[in-house]
């Protein structure tokens, strides 16, 4: 199972989907320019030694992560799309496709991918933290395919 993240912004969150993906065996994708260094002391704090533990694919532009995954399918998570995320059917090779924190991704990237989902919230709250909405859907992909173990 792969997650991606487009851009990501808040060092804390990166490590933390870094850290996650070493204990559930996610392979992390990150899309650059970040909106931080990767050692920020801040990332590294978080990260701490797991990063060892997770396969992280970098790329310098979007455009260099779908050359290297064509075969791949990928599916946006955004909080505008009109599915939820527990009734889709997860594949073992999706990559599960994530937004900076301040801005989400694009309206062009929007356009291009078929499949998007959503964490159903209460209507007041305007989104979740992204490492937390890295868990919440990870672990139901992870679920589908069998893959915790």
């Amino acid at each position: 199972m792969h997650i991606a993240l487009y851009k990501p912004d808040i060092p804390q969150n990166t490590a933390a989907i870094i850290r996650l993906g070493a204990c559930l065996k996610l392979k992390i994708h990150i899309i650059e320019p970040c909106g931080f260094d990767l050692h920020d002391p801040r990332f590294k704090r978080v990260a701490m030694d797991y990063l060892g533990f997770c396969k992280i694919f970098r790329y310098k532009n979007y455009d260099k992560f779908i050359n290297k995954n064509k075969k791949k399918r990928i599916v946006l998570m955004t909080t505008k799309a009109k599915k939820n995320y527990h009734r889709f059917n997860f594949k073992k090779n999706d990559i599960l496709l994530f937004g900076r924190e301040s801005a989400g991704v694009p309206e062009s990237l929007h356009k291009t991918i078929k499949n998007k989902l959503k964490v159903p919230m209460n209507k007041k709250t305007r989104s979740l933290n992204v490492a937390i909405s890295v868990a919440i859907i990870s672990a139901e992909a992870l679920r589908q395919n069998n893959l915790l173990k």
